[in-house]
């Protein structure tokens, strides 16, 4: 990830105060540095921005840099109009960082201080403009010691790096969609004007057919791997799990051959589902949905871009009594998240393949949805707990259970998804906040509601 350190200043201190420029300089490299420490690029200005030629001149230098979001960082008062066009009106998302070098500042304070400290009111003057100028925006404000302020905005560079991911999007479609299944039913050519995402249909022989041109020699390294990552039982089929490896290995060449960022598999079309792929392909940072869901593939696949712990979930069953909601899926979770090692199983009935089941390991994020409401897209979003499980009674299944960590019951929980049209596929990002993902939301002009 990658941003545009941009300090505001003004001109007059350059005549009435010039002494103050270099303890200024050292705050901003301090900033600049705690950024890089948690592994971000941080592009730099040749000096402070006062007059608007100098903003435009660092905003060029931001785009040409190809940064993910202008972070801003007022070293004193700015007044906003000499910043405002060249933030308005570039396409980069943009990170407002307020914070100060002084902890304090009671009665005690030294007078001399002032000149250090007061950029917070330039902070209210620009957020004021990019409201007026309709400029979506985040802010992290609190202490660069006291909080963790610069964390903060990193999570929203994570958000940024989603959104920009989501409008480069490529979803390959296996098999077509679950017949009947609507709610996650939408025109690709909709997806391609209101986000820019790309959706290509594959017939279900193209997997066969990529799976014939895997080599021996690929499917043993490949069933080497597994055999180090993941439990099998002694009676395996070793014939038929090297059928569902070459059939994996095949759709992990169809989909870098076709450039996807995302994909879905319909299982009823797909007999050799290449469940343990899909588990591996999301933790590389490939998009999945089950059943042909295109929409829902693409959103995972932008997340992950910024959030590698993102999930694909479904929630399958309640538990009215404690609070929370059992979520499962055939075959499908991103390994970054596996609670222990998966386990070997062969899958019958629907389809004909194996799967390395395992459980959602505990943590705090978010549940998302995205829908197709009457008017536009929107998101729901609710902040989660994954509970810890030391044992459960579901070895054959891909299971977590989810515990809204916002004191609503089951059944509120559940009421208030289906209100606000929540298809019944969701992603689970583990380490985001609501914040982060109203952010997220903001950047495409989404309509979002916190459950």
């Amino acid at each position: 990830m990658k941003i545009g350190l941009l300090p505001l200043y003004i001109d007059i201190y350059d005549i009435s105060s010039p002494h103050v420029r270099p303890r200024m300089k050292a705050f901003y490299e301090k900033i600049a540095a705690d950024f890089e420490s948690r592994s971000i690029q941080v592009v730099r200005t040749a000096d402070f921005c006062r007059l608007k030629p100098e903003f435009a001149a660092a905003v060029a230098q931001f785009e040409a840099a190809e940064a993910d979001a202008i972070v801003t960082l007022h070293m004193a008062y700015s007044p906003s109009l000499e910043s405002i066009d060249a933030l308005a009106d570039t396409k980069l998302p943009v990170v407002v960082l307020d914070t100060t070098e002084t902890l304090t500042f009671t009665t005690e304070q030294s007078p001399g201080e002032i000149m250090y400290n007061h950029g917070i009111h330039g902070v209210m003057d620009l957020c004021s403009m990019l409201t007026r100028r309709g400029k979506p925006y985040a802010i992290a404000a609190g202490h660069c010691d006291l909080t963790d302020v610069v964390g903060e905005a990193c999570g929203y560079v994570r958000a940024a790096v989603a959104a920009k991911a989501l409008g480069n999007t490529r979803v390959g479609l296996f098999g077509g969609a679950f017949q009947s299944m609507g709610d996650f039913a939408v025109e690709p050519k909709e997806l391609r004007e209101r986000f820019g995402i790309t959706v290509e249909d594959f017939p279900p022989e193209i997997l066969t057919e990529y799976a014939a041109m895997v080599s021996g020699a690929a499917v043993d390294a490949e069933l080497e791997a597994d055999q180090g990552r993941f439990d099998f039982p002694d009676d395996i089929d070793k014939a038929g799990y090297q059928r569902s490896v070459a059939v994996g290995l095949g759709l992990r060449q169809c989909i870098e051959d076709k450039k996807l960022t995302a994909f879905s598999v319909n299982f009823r079309t797909v007999r050799e589902m290449p469940f343990v792929e899909c588990c591996k392909a999301m933790e590389r940072g490939v998009g999945y949905a089950g059943e042909g869901d295109g929409l829902t593939s693409a959103f995972v696949g932008a997340l992950l871009q910024g959030y590698p712990e993102t999930n694909f979930v479904e929630i399958f069953c309640p538990d009215w009594q404690n609070g929370t909601l059992f979520l499962s899926h055939m075959g499908e979770m991103n390994y970054r998240i596996a609670d222990g090692k998966p386990r070997v199983a062969y899958k019958g009935g629907f389809v004909d393949t194996y799967v390395a089941y395992t459980r959602m390991k505990g943590g705090s994020g978010v549940f998302l949805n995205v829908s197709r409401g009457r008017d536009d897209y929107q998101l729901a979003l609710s902040a989660c707990e994954m509970l810890p499980v030391e044992k459960d009674n579901f070895p054959g299944a891909m299971r977590g259970w989810l515990k809204p960590e916002n004191g609503m019951t089951t059944a509120e929980f559940l009421k208030a998804i289906s209100i606000h049209g929540a298809t019944h596929h969701s992603v689970f990002i583990y380490g985001a906040t609501l914040e982060e993902l109203e952010y997220f939301g903001a950047l495409h002009g989404m309509k979002t509601v916190i459950l």
